[in-house]
């Protein structure tokens, strides 16, 4: 899917500089806790048991036990209790997640406490909260980080190295598909967690397909190359089908019972997808997610081509 090099950003009111001192922290299979800015509190460190239970924890926890912290953008303070930094860090991997799935998976299904910390959040500039129409009869709610919500969880440090953070709002005709990835993440975590494993990294096509154009345009004329191509392509972990090298909706990097560090790509299949393209993404080795009302026609092309892959319901 094509994206635009730009995004709008409804509250670009200030530019706002990361003047905070960083230490370099990579993440290790073994990880130890992040180093954290001077000014920002630390959070507590977790067992394994406990970190597979993240998002649970944040959606559950009582709020009269929640008390707001200082988080620190130049000399401006920002109070926030946890239960919205983990959703500012949540909006920032996803840029744009629906207001409804924020409230079932980061709020436990408490939709008044989200509305309540929603309103908090934008008072102070930090995300946007817009409602679009996806078609003549339906709308659908969204939010996504601002730039000062952006470099807010810059300077905290409260995502890993290595995780990229988003802001801003997309084409709105891709608004639907890339909403929709929140919960196909929720989904594949679930899967991930029962088996005892724990994500660590999510990477949407955009940092995907950022890096692996980056490497195509530093082989020149050689990007044409067959073997250049494999290379590149095994550089990535990804697959050519047909001469191309495929990039999937989502890729999640994990954790394993023992301590392995793999990762699961991930495709978003609609009814719009051409047989030919569906078999190209379950050739790439893609997991292969649809709609519930999707997936049954979806589920006939696979068989009527004998095409041994399955689709799983969002």
């Amino acid at each position: 899917m094509s994206r635009d090099a730009f995004s709008y950003d409804p509250h670009d009111a200030r530019e706002m500089r990361d003047t905070s001192t960083r230490r370099s922290v990579r993440q290790q299979r073994s990880t130890s806790p992040d180093t954290r800015d001077s000014r920002n509190p630390a959070p507590e460190e977790r067992g394994r048991a406990d970190d597979t239970e993240v998002r649970k924890q944040h959606s559950t926890r009582d709020e009269r036990s929640d008390s707001p912290r200082a988080y620190y953008v130049r000399d401006r303070a920002y109070p926030l209790r946890d239960s919205e930094m983990n959703s500012l860090k949540e909006i920032g991997k996803f840029r744009v997640i629906p207001m409804s799935d924020l409230a079932q998976f980061a709020y436990g299904g408490n939709r008044e406490r989200m509305e309540k910390e929603i309103r908090v959040l934008a008072r102070q500039s930090l995300l946007s909260d817009r409602t679009f129409e996806i078609s003549r009869k339906k709308t659908l709610r969204v939010v996504t980080l601002t730039k000062a919500g952006y470099w807010l969880l810059k300077n905290a440090n409260q995502v890993p190295d290595g995780q990229p953070i988003y802001h801003g709002f997309v084409k709105p005709r891709e608004l639907k598909h890339d909403a929709d990835l929140y919960r196909l993440y929720q989904k594949e975590a679930a899967r991930i967690e029962g088996g005892g494993g724990r994500p660590v990294r999510v990477l949407l096509d955009y940092e995907l397909m950022r890096n692996l154009n980056r490497d195509l345009s530093l082989l020149g004329p050689a990007k044409d190359n067959p073997d250049r191509k494999r290379e590149l392509a095994e550089k990535h972990h990804l697959q050519i089908v047909n001469g191309q090298i495929l990039v999937p909706d989502l890729r999640v990097e994990y954790e394993t019972p023992e301590l392995e560090l793999r990762h699961v790509d991930l495709e978003l299949a609609t009814r719009d997808y051409r047989p030919r393209a569906i078999a190209a993404k379950a050739a790439a080795g893609f997991s292969l997610y649809a709609r519930s009302e999707d997936a049954p026609r979806l589920r006939r092309v696979l068989d009527e081509r004998e095409i041994n892959a399955g689709i799983l319901t969002l």
